[in-house]
């Protein structure tokens, strides 16, 4: 995957929740929730894109 790629998704994933925390009215616990899960998925989609999830999953302390 090249890094244009990588940095396009992220700009995309970026505006998208910035798009509905402005313009979606929601709870701010719900939004707070969202934000959450919404970084956690693309800190673990870039932990597999650059190979070290891998390495995660099978470190055992």
């Amino acid at each position: 995957m090249s890094l244009l790629t990588i940095l396009l998704v992220l700009i995309v994933a970026g505006v998208l929740l910035w798009l509905v925390n402005n313009y979606i009215p929601m709870d701010r616990k719900i939004k707070q929730i969202l934000n959450v899960v919404v970084v956690i998925v693309v800190i673990v989609w870039l932990l597999k894109v650059f190979g070290l999830f891998s390495y995660l999953k099978d470190f055992h302390i």
